[in-house]
């Protein structure tokens, strides 16, 4: 059965709002991500995880949903490149769980169904 429209919004927004949280709380995490031509990573981690939080703010105003569905789905594609960058700097027996390359890799396709859920939100508005 599908999520009704505020439970499928709320669940959007509860995600990116932890995400947004531990990229503020925790940036080191985030920081490899970020592709050296784009210089220092600190601040790119930063306004991520500000606009994760701006999002999910957005996606919990019933007035506002239609265009926070809009910038997560926005924001979704925007940080692809860095999943990218994970998977291709990812190697077995990593220290980190989420730079082993099964994780890493997996990622990957699992940004579609987010951008369809995020699309999905602001259809429903």
């Amino acid at each position: 059965m599908p999520l009704s429209p505020t439970l499928s919004a709320v669940s959007l927004a509860a995600l990116l709002g932890s995400s947004g949280v531990v990229h503020l709380a925790r940036p080191q995490v985030f920081e490899p991500l970020v592709p050296a031509a784009l210089g220092d990573p600190r601040p790119w981690v930063t306004w991520s995880g500000v606009a994760e939080l701006a999002c999910a703010a957005a996606l919990l105003v019933p007035a506002s949903r239609r265009v926070g569905g809009l910038a997560s789905a926005a924001l979704l594609v925007g940080v692809f490149p860095g999943n990218v960058k994970m998977a291709l700097d990812s190697h077995p027996g990593a220290s980190s769980w989420a730079r082993r390359p099964l994780v890493a890799w997996g990622r990957l396709p699992v940004q579609v169904p987010l951008v369809t859920w995020a699309l999905s939100v602001a259809r429903r508005g």
